[in-house]
C-alpha cells in the first residue's frame, strides 16, 4: 500500500507542471546510475505517481561520488537503493523495480528516460519502445559535456537514430567512464525540463548540448 499524497506539496510548481497530466503519465527510467538516479529522484520530487526503474547492476564503491549513492547502498541493487530514496522524497509514488536489462516483455509507459551508457543499448531500447512511447529522452555525458536528445514525433525519431552511430565511433569507453555528480544532476535536470515542456504540450528540443567547462550550449 502506498501513502497518500501530501496536500500542497506541489503548490509552487503547478503553473509549470500540469498536475493532471503528471498524475496520468507513467515514466520508465532505464539505467539507475549517474544520470538515471538523479532523474528518478527529481521525478519523485516533481510528483510522478507511476515510476518504473530498470537496471541490472549493483552499487560499487566507484559509484558513490559520481552517482550519489549512500555508503550503506554498497552491494545493493541500484533499483532498490534508488526506489528507497524516491519514496523517502515522495511516499505516494508507486515504483516498479526491474532488476534486469530492458526488454520487450516489460510494461510500457508513455515517457521513457534512457540513461544507459552504451550507444548500442540506446539504439536497441529506442527501437523497442518507439511504437509505444510518446516521449523518449536520452541523456549522454562525457566528463563535463552533456547531450540530451528528445523524441516526441516520428520525424524526431529518424533524426535520433542518426545519432546512434557505431560503437567504435563513440567516445572511448562507457559514456560515464569519467563523470561527476554535478554533471549527472544537470543532465537529469535537462531531461526533466524537456519532460515538463511535453507535459505542457510545448515543442521539445530535439538536441541540447552543454559543455560545462567552456559554458557553451547548443540547441537544435
Amino acid at each position: 500500500m502506498h501513502a497518500t499524497a501530501i496536500e500542497g506539496r506541489d503548490v509552487r510548481q503547478r503553473d509549470l507542471v500540469p498536475p493532471e497530466r503528471l498524475s496520468q503519465t507513467g515514466v520508465t527510467v532505464i539505467g539507475c546510475g549517474a544520470v538515471g538516479r538523479q532523474a528518478a529522484l527529481q521525478l519523485a520530487a516533481l510528483g510522478v505517481s507511476d515510476l518504473q526503474l530498470v537496471d541490472f547492476d549493483t552499487v560499487e564503491a566507484a559509484n558513490l561520488a559520481p552517482q550519489g549513492f549512500l555508503a550503506g547502498d554498497l552491494g545493493r541493487a541500484k533499483v532498490a537503493a534508488v526506489a528507497e530514496q524516491c519514496q523517502a522524497i515522495n511516499p505516494a509514488v508507486r515504483i516498479e523495480l526491474v532488476q534486469r536489462r530492458f526488454n520487450r516483455s516489460l510494461r510500457r509507459t508513455p515517457a521513457v528516460f534512457c540513461c544507459v551508457d552504451r550507444i548500442a543499448a540506446r539504439k536497441r531500447i529506442y527501437e523497442q519502445v518507439r511504437e509505444t512511447a510518446s516521449l523518449f529522452l536520452d541523456a549522454r555525458m562525457s566528463a563535463e559535456v552533456i547531450r540530451v536528445l528528445s523524441v516526441a514525433s516520428g520525424r524526431q525519431g529518424e533524426a535520433y537514430l542518426q545519432t546512434c552511430f557505431a560503437t567504435e565511433q563513440a567516445y572511448a569507453g562507457a559514456c560515464t567512464a569519467k563523470s561527476t555528480i554535478y554533471t549527472a544532476s544537470i543532465a537529469a535536470g535537462l531531461q526533466l525540463a524537456q519532460f515538463t515542456r511535453w507535459l505542457r504540450r510545448l515543442p521539445t528540443d530535439r538536441d541540447v548540448q552543454l559543455n560545462l567547462l567552456t559554458m557553451e550550449i547548443g540547441i537544435a
